[in-house]
């Protein structure tokens, strides 16, 4: 079979081998870095009742006001019933939301974003209908008595509206809309408000005895939008504390752990979603977290389509996480965020002390790169389609391309650049074959080897060649690459945005035409590059092992992050073409050319190479 040889490329050397050493421990250190630092912002919880735990002074049940404490005791004053004799429904909407509420627990049945689908094309509701029937509706109140919890959860309150004798089957925001509960020695008031935006205000409290008592308002089950297994196994739970944000991964945290504020805001989010609660207090906020299990292969997901993960009849238990947050004083007062983790609409809400919810957009690791790159790609949309949301159009796919092109323009200069240290790397390797030959290759142990690599320093700095100057462009798009990849999957304005054959520029391409297209342009990416001092096996072993990663890389992963590459591979492809008919691109032929030449002539017998020419003329 016919060898496939670059015609740009040949000959051996060792320095460019170097540069290549040095990028591969550059990108190892980036992937132990990213994990390094997901293990330090994903901090453990610690149960309040585990030994030796070090985290946020936390509220165990016996450290629950006396009054939760003794729940079960009899009560030392009657109040007067507050009950309500039918079940009723009454949905508050705006133009963002349309929320149902139950007089059943006084309670969120149903929370619909009107300008998000799920993925059968229905209405998008955040509230997970089976988890949270199996363990609590949103802004239900959570105690530290199992039988308090379940009694005002099941409880019927009286609903009310202020200036109605009665309360209208749909209100329309701005509005306000009251619950109350009243049987033996307790009673609850439940008041929400709400405005034009994704924030409602709520005031509750519950009184034993007419005290205040401690009870927390929670969203317990999940999010709506989860639909695969591992949409389940991302969503975290975000709490934020003067400025200072903790992403707790669903794997550390432990069900029914207190931790007490201060806290801005604390709630659960996944890639797109968040529920959180915002107290009016911060120095009086107390935090639960909850996880619990579920069989998806029997639950619903959702009010609007019912449906469930194709599971068969597999037994299939998934985690789902909430969080409950309230004032330790018992009467809680915090505002409600559950919207899209849009940055714009982030950037909107204050906490209590004035900072914003804009971090729980995490992009990660390399989160400063990914959240300028998504600034500016939301700038090229901006400019490309400045009436579209973004929401099931093309323009998304359009603002990549753009602005891939753009960033490839931009890099340029650096392109160029490092195509002139790598010719005058090559112009000297003749000298510094020779000097190694004439110190004979020492050991990195031996003392000769620093006067070798003294040498051979003065030699490039006298030349003007930089070590690391032919390989600063892969360096810098390096994390470039790794930000889109966070990137791509985290801006909400991605979800089932569509660009031709591609239904979801945040999902993977269902036909996997842009992987294949991606080993393609790869190889003919690194095919046009003259690399003329990489020993030919190596390059042999990158021209089909870097395709393949590439491809298996994005196979599953985000369809956007594919487009991405795909463009930044066509547009370094005709750049280098036109490059390699440049004097300077000429150059670097004829350097591989003469290299290739040398190492046949140098493998014959009796032939000398020229560094060792170079060593006798000397003598």
């Amino acid at each position: 079979m016919p060898e496939i040889r670059n015609p740009n490329q040949g000959g051996g050397g060792s320095q460019d081998n170097r540069s290549f050493l040095i990028m591969m421990i550059v990108m190892l250190g980036i992937i132990f870095g990213l994990q390094y630092w997901r293990s330090q912002h994903n901090p453990a919880t610690a149960s309040p009742d585990q030994p030796g735990a070090v985290t946020a002074p936390a509220a165990t049940p016996s450290a629950a006001p006396a009054s939760v404490a003794a729940a079960g005791t009899p009560s030392s004053a009657a109040t007067a019933s507050i009950v309500a004799a039918t079940q009723t429904s009454t949905v508050v909407e705006n133009e963002l939301y349309r929320i149902t509420f139950s007089n059943k627990g006084g309670q969120v049945t149903s929370w619909i974003l009107k300008k998000y689908k799920d993925t059968a094309g229905h209405p998008l509701d955040l509230v997970h209908a089976g988890a949270a029937a199996l363990y609590g509706y949103p802004l239900s109140l959570y105690t530290y008595d199992d039988a308090l919890t379940q009694q005002l959860s099941s409880a019927l309150y009286v609903a009310s509206t202020p200036g109605t004798s009665t309360v209208p089957a749909t209100l329309e925001a701005p509005a306000s809309l009251t619950f109350k509960y009243a049987a033996g020695n307790i009673s609850v008031t439940k008041t929400f408000t709400f405005g034009s935006d994704y924030v409602i205000h709520a005031n509750t409290e519950v009184l034993r005895d007419g005290a205040p008592i401690r009870a927390l308002l929670a969203w317990p089950a999940g999010l709506g939008d989860t639909e695969t297994a591992l949409s389940y196994a991302d969503a975290q739970i975000d709490t934020a504390s003067s400025g200072k944000i903790d992403h707790i991964a669903i794997k550390k945290v432990s069900g029914g752990d207190t931790l007490n504020g201060p806290f801005d805001f604390a709630g659960i989010s996944d890639h797109y979603f968040a529920a959180v609660f915002l107290p009016e207090h911060p120095d009086d906020a107390s935090v639960v977290t909850l996880q619990h299990k579920i069989d998806v292969s029997k639950v619903k997901r959702s009010n609007i389509t019912g449906d469930t993960i194709s599971t068969g009849s597999k037994t299939v238990l998934l985690p789902v996480l909430g969080t409950a947050v309230g004032a330790l004083s018992g009467h809680t007062q915090e505002r409600v965020f559950v919207g899209p983790k849009d940055i714009t609409v982030l950037k909107s809400i204050h906490t209590a002390d004035g900072n914003t919810l804009q971090p729980l957009l995490d992009f990660g690791f390399f989160g400063p790169i990914g959240k300028y790159l998504f600034l500016g790609l939301r700038a090229v949309h901006s400019f490309i389609a400045p009436h579209d949301n973004g929401v099931h159009n093309y323009s998304w796919g359009w603002a990549i391309v753009i602005f891939t092109i753009m960033i490839n323009l931009v890099l340029l200069p650096l392109r160029v650049q490092g195509m002139k240290s790598a010719v005058k790397m090559q112009r000297i390797q003749p000298q510094i074959d020779a000097i190694k030959l004439k110190y004979k290759n020492p050991k990195a142990t031996d003392p000769k080897a620093g006067e070798m690599n003294a040498e051979v320093m003065a030699l490039q700095k006298a030349n003007g060649v930089s070590m690391l100057g032919g390989c600063i462009p892969s360096l810098i798009q390096l994390p470039l690459l790794f930000a889109f990849f966070t990137m791509m999957t985290k801006v909400v304005e991605l979800r089932q945005a569509h660009f031709f054959w591609l239904p979801d520029l945040s999902a993977a391409d269902p036909y996997h035409i842009l992987p294949i297209v991606m080993v393609a342009t790869s190889f003919l990416a690194q095919f046009y590059t003259p690399s003329p001092g990489v020993d030919p096996q190596q390059q042999k072993m990158m021209a089909f092992m870097m395709p393949a990663f590439s491809g298996y890389l994005t196979w599953n992963y985000a369809s956007g992050l594919a487009l991405y590459w795909n463009i930044g591979n066509l547009v370094m492809i005709v750049q280098q073409l036109v490059m390699n008919q440049t004097s300077l691109g000429r150059e670097m032929k004829e350097i591989a050319a003469q290299r290739a030449r040398r190492k046949i002539g140098a493998s014959k017998p009796g032939q000398r190479t020229p560094a060792a020419k170079t060593i006798q003329g000397r003598k």
